[in-house]
């Protein structure tokens, strides 16, 4: 009995293909994440805090959040590494 193997389509391939490339694309011209954060606690807070221009907050670029405060981040978003494959996502500040 022949063993029979099933051959992808060039086309099938092809999509496959460009699938990664924007994947690729996206992940390395992705901005940092931002989040609205009290200046001196450092505490999350809703994004209209920062949005209107009268709130407490102001947006923090990279880091983490523990316990509804940030980390590892900054407040000046070019202090912050933009991340994508071979970063460790971190920041300074």
């Amino acid at each position: 009995m022949a063993v029979r193997r099933r051959r992808l389509r060039s086309g099938t391939v092809l999509l496959g293909g460009m699938g990664v490339l924007a994947a690729t694309l996206t992940a390395c011209g992705s901005e940092p994440d931002r989040r609205c954060v009290d200046r001196v606690s450092k505490e999350v807070l809703p994004d209209r805090e920062c949005d209107d221009g009268n709130g407490t907050g102001r947006y923090y670029y990279g880091g983490r959040v523990s316990d509804g405060k940030v980390t590892d981040g900054s407040f000046d978003k070019s202090a912050v590494d933009r991340g994508g494959f071979g970063s460790s996502g971190s920041g300074g500040g």
